[in-house]
């Protein structure tokens, strides 16, 4: 029988203390240093300075910290310590007023140059208690182990292929692909794997980057082998986004983030958020957002069912050169924020009572009569109360109002900024008094003449459907739809107008006139080779209709008498159709189109067609699951535009070379199967002549004659018996020939 609890002695007692794990109670009841430390952040890389000179270097540091939250007491919440010499030890402890303007302090300032000599290292106290307990720091230094260097591949390797071909990621059933594109061959897999990908697959903006999503996060791909760049941990992320130049990426998740502490990047200043904005690079959140659902449209019935929340994306919009990042607050204001600190420009939101939507400029351009740097973010409110909607220009980081325009009467409005930011058109639809007809008007804005006027083309009668610039160009498409009849079930006939300016002498650009409209179609959809001049006109994710229309711009043939005056020579190049057409997608080179049919919107007939610029069908492959097809970006051209205007006007030149190359390969492919044949027919002798000795050989065995001695006599008494054959052969000649006429 044991003894009992009261029958040890005390040796034995201490030697069961000795073989019980507590560690499970010390995690559970261990004393927390870090409380009511946590407002406290630890700055380090301080210059060494004197008593004298301490509150001096303190009022130049609280300048910084205060950009990031306020200091609790001001200057006597800094503690600066001194040595015994009088001298500061180069570091000092600041509290700030709450633990999450802490924590902005060693996201934003951690890094942050002091002066040409001096940068700050900012860490939060409560790290300091929690990595340098007893037992996390060996008390003996261990020299840290340099891995071997190893080569990297080249992350825009594809772009050396010397026949300058360009490559497509495929997202079929649970496999995804990239390819080359090799015109009329089928394309040539790079790599395939299954189960690449949960949802869908991303290229960056200039191609260097593939992105997968998975429940856990995003993770980056490239490299010739398309190795893991970068991984990028938000739980059950739905939605990503780059930035122009492929320095940030934000994701979006639908569920609110719960941060377990100490696992992986995410800290506690994420907890509950659903937007990370992520530094490519260095792989680390740089500052994370609550979502804000997209409010009801303005001028909505107020006794309608309110529609389901929308997500707003994206979420942030991001200035041409990275510069600024911003995100509206529906109907309040727009928090535009500075790159790569994130701190709120100004400290302050700009408030926009009523605010729908904002646009940055696609470019960073120079206005007339300004010299200093600027980036242009337009914005438009609606109308309220007494007041007309209106459309403003603004210039950052001044917050200066560049251009404003009243509107009435107004339903809706869209932003179309060009390429270049030459010019930002407006359309707005306008409602009658009665309510009850629509019209459009398209108000543009010549962001690069003297006070930025506004060009108004003329009023439509029916709505605008679709809208888009030619990119790095001057003119636009636009598709209207007129008013569907009471009761029927077919779509109204849309048309597409095309608009181009004038000629003008000089560098400038001319009104824009109405070129030509097709009227009687289906279309909804335009879709603009990325170096301009042609364009696809499409009906898309329509069950009746599948159209597709080739247009050229710069038709090099006769010029109508009635357009010469206007800056573009239309042509219709070709008409096509592609049943259950979901998707139209070019190349970056601006050669090809891809017309698609994805599973995720239908079921039949689903796989993808690849086009030439003028219309022609160069490959056609149904396939099974198809979900995605995405080409691969090409990064902006380093050559100067002089050297790009030499090959345009040389560009005949550069085609020959093409077009013979392109023959070589064709006679190449041509002499790859004449060789095969050669091969086979070779074969096949071979076997032949093998079959015959085999049965020679058996034949004598037998005592039989030899066949082909048999078939050689055949063949001679034949050629007797025709050498004894008479052949008469008869010949008509004419001698004379005349013509009499009767009447």
């Amino acid at each position: 029988m044991a003894p009992g609890f009261d029958q040890l002695s005390d040796h034995d007692y201490d030697d069961d203390i000795e073989d019980i794990d507590f560690s499970d109670l010390k995690e559970r009841y261990d004393v927390r240093m870090e409380e009511g430390l946590d407002t406290f952040v630890v700055v380090d890389g301080l210059p060494v300075v004197t008593e004298e000179q301490k509150s001096k270097l303190i009022k130049f540091l609280l300048k910084r910290l205060n950009s990031v939250g306020r200091i609790k007491d001001g200057e006597e919440s800094i503690f600066m310590p001194m040595n015994d010499q009088g001298n500061s030890e180069g570091f000092a402890f600041v509290e700030y007023q709450t633990p999450e303007q802490a924590v902005a302090a060693t996201k934003q300032l951690h890094g942050v140059a002091l002066d040409k000599k001096h940068t700050l290292a900012v860490n939060k106290l409560t790290d300091i208690e929690k990595y340098g307990r007893e037992g996390r720091i060996d008390e003996e230094y261990t020299q840290p182990e340099i891995e071997p260097f190893s080569d990297r591949e080249h992350l825009r390797w594809w772009l050396f292929d010397p026949a300058a071909r360009d490559q497509f990621a495929m997202f079929r059933g649970d496999n995804v692909g990239v390819y080359w594109h090799n015109k009329k061959e089928p394309p040539e897999p790079i790599v395939d794997r299954k189960h690449w990908t949960q949802l869908f697959v991303s290229w960056s903006p200039h191609g260097t980057y593939l992105a997968s999503i998975h429940q856990q996060g995003v993770q980056l791909w490239g490299g010739e082998s398309f190795k893991r760049i970068k991984q990028f941990p938000h739980p059950f992320v739905s939605l990503v986004e780059f930035s122009p130049g492929e320095n940030y990426i934000t994701t979006w998740s639908h569920q609110p983030i719960v941060v377990e502490e100490g696992k992986g990047p995410l800290t506690l200043d994420e907890e509950g958020k659903h937007i990370i904005i992520w530094d490519i690079t260095t792989g680390k959140p740089l500052r994370s957002f609550v979502a804000y659902d997209l409010p009801a449209p303005p001028n909505a019935d107020p006794g309608a069912i309110p529609p389901k929340a929308k997500v707003q994306w994206p979420a942030f919009k991001w200035s041409a050169d990275e510069k600024f990042v911003a995100r509206m607050k529906p109907n309040e204001s727009i928090s535009v924020y500075e790159l790569p600190r994130m701190n709120l420009l100004d400290k302050t939101s700009i408030k926009v009572e009523g605010i729908v939507e904002f646009e940055f400029a696609p470019a960073i351009t120079q206005r007339e009569g300004v010299k200093t740097y600027e980036s242009l973010v337009c914005f438009w409110t609606p109308e309220m109360g007494s007041n007309p909607a209106k459309v403003t220009l603004m210039s950052l980081p001044s917050k200066e109002v560049v251009r404003t325009r009243n509107l009435f009467n107004v339903t809706d409005a869209k932003l179309h900024w060009q390429s270049d930011a030459k010019f930002i058109c407006v359309k707005v639809d306008r409602h009658s008094k009665s309510k009850k007809s629509l019209a459009t008007n398209l108000e543009i804005f010549r962001i690069k003449e003297k006070g930025v006027p506004v060009e108004v083309v003329d009023s439509m009668k029916d709505t605008v459907i679709n809208f888009a610039w030619e990119p790095k160009g001057d003119r636009f498409v636009l598709i209207t739809a007129g008013e569907a009849v009471a009761g029927s079930n077919v779509a109204p006939k849309t048309a597409v107008s095309f608009f181009t300016p004038e000629k003008v002498k000089g560098a400038g650009t001319g009104a824009f006139k109405h070129a030509r409209t097709f009227d009687k179609k289906n279309s909804n959809g335009i879709y603009w080779s990325p170096k301009g001049r042609f364009v696809v006109i499409a009906t898309v994710s329509v069950q009746q209709f599948s159209d597709l229309d080739f247009y050229d711009l710069d038709y090099e043939g006769e010029k109508p008498e009635s357009e010469a005056h206007l800056n573009a020579n239309l042509m219709l190049m070709n008409s096509e159709d592609h049943y259950g057409m979901t998707d139209v997608e070019w190349d970056p080179t601006g050669r090809y189109v891809t017309t698609s049919a994805s599973v995720w919107t239908h079921q039949m007939e689903n796989g993808y067609k690849i086009w030439t610029f003028y219309g022609q069908l160069l490959q056609d492959a149904p396939t099974e699951k198809f979900k995605q097809l995405l080409w691969r970006p090409r990064p902006p051209t380093m050559l100067p535009k002089e050297e790009q205007r030499t090959i345009r006007r040389n560009l005949r030149e550069y085609s020959k070379e093409f077009e013979e190359l392109d023959k070589e390969l064709e006679e190449g492919a041509n002499a790859a199967v004449i060789d095969a044949r050669r091969r086979l027919y070779m074969e096949w002798y071979s076997w032949l002549e093998q079959e015959k000795e085999l049965l020679r050989e058996e034949r004598e065995e037998l005592g039989l004659p030899d066949p082909d001695a048999e078939l050689e006599l055949q063949r001679t008494k034949s050629a007797d018996v025709d050498a004894d054959k008479v052949v008469e052969e008869v010949v008509e000649e004419v001698i004379e020939e005349t013509e009499e006429i009767v009447s």
